[in-house]
């Protein structure tokens, strides 16, 4: 299994696609991360499923 995940998601400020790679060696995660679109500060939460997937939750930092 590759110890990076690309993960397409939608940006909880702009609602434009953004790619994140998440780390699938840890997990759980909660990072703070820019949106490459609008660069809005997002907060990123990652969850490793029981078949090894990413789960991937975003929503606007600080509100």
């Amino acid at each position: 299994m590759n110890p990076l995940e690309v993960v397409e998601l939608m940006c909880p400020w702009c609602s434009e696609p953004i790619s994140l790679t998440v780390d699938v060696t840890e997990p759980e995660q909660e990072y703070s991360e820019d949106c490459t679109v609008c660069c809005s500060p997002i907060t990123v939460r990652v969850a490793i499923g029981a078949q090894g997937e990413p789960e991937v939750d975003v929503e606007r930092e600080g509100g």
